[in-house]
């Protein structure tokens, strides 16, 4: 039995269906994944869910606007231009 070919496969974002292959490079996509525990209200459900760049930064201003809104009246400034952002720059994932 052959292994399947990496370059066949093509990675569908779950958001709007799209493919996330970028020609020439391959696969780009973000995840959004969770692993409930113990105690929690959704205890022993996974989540996975994996999304185009579109999808990715649309899910990313719908969460910094919640999170503006939820500090609205409060004392303290956030950054939320580069909300979630951890590194920039960085080509090749080496985490």
């Amino acid at each position: 039995m052959t292994e399947p070919d990496p370059r066949q496969a093509d990675v569908r974002c779950d958001v709007c269906d799209c493919s996330t292959r970028v020609p020439g490079f391959g696969e780009q996509f973000g995840m959004l994944h969770a692993h409930w525990g113990y105690g929690s209200q959704h205890d022993g459900e996974r989540y996975r869910v994996r999304v185009c760049e579109s999808c990715f930064f649309k899910a990313l201003a719908f969460l910094r606007q919640e999170r503006r809104i939820s500090r609205l009246f409060g004392d303290a400034q956030s950054g939320d231009l580069h909300f979630g952002l951890v590194a920039r720059d960085e080509y090749w994932d080496e985490s």
